[in-house]
This record gives C-alpha cells, structure tokens and sequence, in this order.
C-alpha cells in the first residue's frame, strides 16, 4: 500500500459506532470542537485520489436510476450512510462528495489510533472516535450532532462497522446509526451502496447507487425505531445495485472517473507493435465502451 495511503480503520465503539468515511472541503470554517478543514490541503488529496483511483479502477460509476434528489436534500444536513465491502470506500466517498454535493462541508468518524498516527487526516474533515469505549460512543453522537447543526454539512458513516460482502442479507447496522437518526431534526439521511466487480477489463469497476431521501423532519423515534427503517433503505439500494452489477450494462452508470484498460506490460505492448505494422490504431479494451481521454462527471 502506497505510504501516502494508511489503513482507515474500522470504529468499533459498543453497540452505538462502527463507522468510516470522508470529506471534502469546509467553506465556512469547522464546527467547534470539531476537525477544521484546510481546502488547500484537502485539493491536493482529491487531486492525489483521483489518480490513485484510475490506477486501479476501470471506472467509478454511478447508477443514473436514483440520484439524490436536489430538492429532497436542499438546505438540511445530510447524513450518507452506506455499506462497508472494502478498503477502497472512503476514496470512492470522496470521489462522490466532491462530484455530487461540491457545496457541502463533509465529515466522518475514523479510529482515533489511527488519527493520532496520520494527524493531517483531522485537515480533510476526519474526527476521532476511540473503538471499543462507551466515551468513544458519546463522542461520536456529540461530534456528529455538532457538525448536523449546520445545513451545508454532510456525515459519511460506515454503519454496519465492519467488513461485509454486498451480497449479504439481511443487513444490519450497528446501533449508532439509529441513535443518530434519533437525536436530529431536519435532516436528511441517504443510504449508498457500493459494489467493485469485474467486468471485461482487468481492473475492476467501481459501483455506486444511492437509495431514497429518509427524512428525520420532527419525527420522535427511537434509535430501536429507526435501525430497521435505515436497513430496509439500504437494503433496498444495495438489492438494485446488485440487479445492475449482473447486467453489465455500462448504459445504466454515468463515469464520475475513468481508468485504465487492456493487460499492460509485455502483452500489450506486442499487440500495440502489432497495431502499427498493419497501420491501426491501437485499442487496448477488451470491451466495446470508450473511457479515454480520463474525464470525471
């Protein structure tokens, strides 16, 4: 793994966390007592990701069946939670904060060891939650509920707190998630799903598909209430994303990012030698979709 690159490790924190994610610029100054975000610094690791991602991805696509709802989501804090099947997913959260919600100051949890060891991650609108402690928990929810006070904020959360294939049902989120839900109003919460299958090419495709808006508005749930109404919704997301995965159609994704194609190496640079003698251009997909030049969405 790239030294630039640390493992973003998993919060475990009782029965209330388990959560990861990521951020993108702060444009108003950070909340207090909270991560303040440097946009020069945080520039620079989007722009670092980006190629990062194209290195090891086909594509980072995005289903044009459920995009957020501008209306929905318009003016009230958001809270994008979403389900934990790789390493890769607070790069993939980045890669759609910064294409999908530009004006937003995003934030998310990380384990606290991990913070303390990478302290320039607290400049990219990363906090600390110490795994495994009920203070961990506390300071979770009074970070989170921080941050949501402010309309043009947005929390990524890894609420099922570990690793988990797609394809697994039914889904369970930790508890935090529901208490969360539970203590704001006006908010708005946004279940993803991510997915990273093999297609045509070597590297793999990079899936998102959002689920619909769930408003908290003045609802008085309790956190045992809104658990079950939060994994229905993500349910229901990953389900559609999987449909669209086994389709391997590309019509379905808009690219927010496009890599690499073809083997690379000794293979294809024979079939590029290849290429010139008969006078072709030289087409290293093995698939029929075009991605080059790069372009984001």
């Amino acid at each position: 793994m790239h030294t630039f690159l640390p493992k973003l490790q998993t919060v475990r924190v009782t029965e209330d966390v388990g959560m990861e994610g990521t951020a993108t610029p702060e444009r108003k100054g950070g909340a207090e007592g909270n991560p303040k975000v440097s946009p020069l610094l945080l520039s620079m690791f989007g722009h670092y990701c980006e190629g990062y991602l194209a290195r090891h991805f086909h594509a980072v696509r995005l289903s044009k069946t459920q995009r957020p709802d501008p209306v929905a989501i318009h003016g009230k804090p958001l809270i994008v939670y979403f389900n934990h099947p790789s390493w890769w997913d607070p790069l993939i959260c980045l890669q759609l904060a910064a294409s999908l919600f530009p004006d937003r100051a995003h934030y998310g949890p990380i384990d606290a060891a991990a913070l303390g060891k990478y302290r320039f991650f607290e400049k990219l609108g990363f906090f600390g939650v110490e795994a495994g402690t009920a203070r961990g928990a506390r300071r979770f929810l009074s970070a989170s509920q921080e941050i949501l006070a402010r309309p043009d904020t947005a929390l990524w959360v890894a609420a099922e707190g570990r690793f988990s294939d797609p394809r697994e049902r039914p889904v369970r989120l930790r508890s935090g998630i529901g208490h969360l839900a539970s203590r704001v109003r006006d908010a708005v919460l946004l279940p993803l799903a991510l997915e990273y299958p093999f297609w045509e090419e070597r590297s793999p495709e990079a899936l998102a598909r959002f689920g619909e808006e769930i408003p908290t508005g003045d609802a008085d749930l309790a956190a045992a209430d809104w658990t079950p109404i939060l994994e229905d919704g993500l349910g229901a997301a990953l389900d559609a994303l999987v449909t669209e995965a086994l389709a391997r159609d590309t019509a379905r994704f808009e690219v927010l990012l496009s890599g690499g194609a073809g083997v690379g190496g000794v293979y294809d640079a024979w079939r590029r030698l290849k290429a010139r003698f008969r006078g072709e251009p030289f087409d290293p997909r093995h698939g029929d979709e075009d991605l080059s030049p790069r372009r984001k969405g």
